[in-house]
C-alpha cells in the first residue's frame, strides 16, 4: 500500500528538510512519529527538499507500508506524535505507480517580505525584510527576463546536486500587501538557492541599486559570482508541487489563504 500525504511545517527549529546524522531535521521528525504510529520502519521520499529555516506548506510525501489504517487515521495518529511545528495535513492512498517527486508537474513556492525602517519582531522568522523602499514596476520588469526556459547557474547554490542548470520559470509574480511584498513563484523544478537568489538581485533592483536590465545580464552570465548575495531564507515557503489531477490529490494547501497577499 502506498500512501500520500500532505506535510506543513515551520522550518525554524530545524536543518532543513532532509534527514541528518543530528536527527534535527523535518524528515527525521516525520518518519519517527510515522514509526511510532506504525510500529513500523517508514522511509519517506518527498516532493521537493527544502534548506534551514524555510517553512512548508504543502509538502508531499509518499512511503509504502503493509498497515491497512483509514486515511483519517494517518492524520490524527502521526500529529498526536509530532512536535507541535509539524503537522499532516491530509492523507491518501495512491497508486504504486505514484512517485511524488517524478509525478509532479511543477513545484511552487512563495517569499513574504516586509518593507519597512524597523525590522520585524512578531513575525520573525515568517518574513524576509528590507528597510528601502521598492519599486514594483522596476522588479516586475527584471523578473520578466527571468521568465521561461534557461541556464539559471547564476542563480544555483555551489553545493547544487542537480543534473542540468536548465530550469523552466513559468510563473513569478510579485504583489503589495500593506507594509508586506509578496513574490510567488513556479517552475518545473527548482536548483538549490534558486529563488533566494533570485531574491536577492529583484530587491537590488527594487530599491534602486541597480536596474531591471542588469538581471538579464546576471542571467546571461552563467557565473554565480555575478548575481547578488543569497537572501534570507526566513520569509521563504513551500507551497507544493502540482500534479495532474489523475492522482486525486490537494491542489491548494489549505495554510496558504493565511499568508499575506492571498487571493
Amino acid at each position: 500500500m502506498r500512501l500520500a500525504l500532505g506535510i506543513s511545517y515551520n522550518g525554524l527549529a530545524y536543518q532543513g528538510w532532509q534527514s541528518q546524522p543530528s536527527g534535527q531535521t523535518v524528515q527525521d521528525k516525520l518518519e519517527k512519529a510515522l514509526g511510532e504510529f506504525s510500529a513500523q520502519h517508514v522511509s519517506t521520499l518527498c516532493a521537493g527538499r527544502t534548506d534551514a529555516g524555510v517553512h512548508g506548506l504543502m509538502q508531499v510525501v509518499h512511503f509504502d507500508t503493509s498497515l491497512d489504517r483509514a486515511e483519517a487515521s494517518w492524520v490524527r495518529g502521526p500529529n498526536a506524535l509530532l512536535p507541535h511545528d509539524i503537522a499532516v495535513q491530509w492523507a491518501r492512498s495512491v497508486p504504486a505507480k505514484f512517485h511524488c517527486r517524478a509525478s509532479a508537474l511543477s513545484r511552487r513556492y512563495a517569499y513574504i517580505l516586509l518593507d519597512s525602517p524597523v525590522r520585524p519582531s512578531i513575525d520573525t522568522g515568517r518574513v524576509g525584510w528590507v528597510y528601502k523602499p521598492l519599486d514594483l514596476q522596476r522588479m516586475q520588469q527584471a523578473a520578466g527576463y527571468l521568465l521561461g526556459e534557461h541556464d539559471f547557474t547564476s542563480f544555483r547554490a555551489s553545493a547544487c546536486q542537480a543534473l542540468s542548470p536548465v530550469k523552466n520559470l513559468m510563473r513569478l509574480d510579485i504583489t503589495r500587501w500593506g507594509v508586506y511584498w509578496r513574490f510567488e513563484f513556479e517552475a518545473n523544478a527548482f536548483l538549490h538557492h534558486m529563488i533566494r537568489n533570485i531574491m536577492g538581485c529583484l530587491i537590488m533592483v527594487g530599491d534602486g541599486r541597480r536596474s531591471p536590465e542588469w538581471v538579464r545580464g546576471v542571467l546571461a552570465a552563467c557565473d554565480r559570482d555575478a548575481a547578488a548575495p543569497t537572501f534570507s531564507p526566513h520569509g521563504l515557503y513551500f507551497l507544493g508541487p502540482r500534479y495532474a489531477p489523475i492522482w486525486g490529490l490537494p491542489d491548494h494547501p489549505s495554510l496558504l489563504d493565511g499568508l499575506p497577499g492571498a487571493a
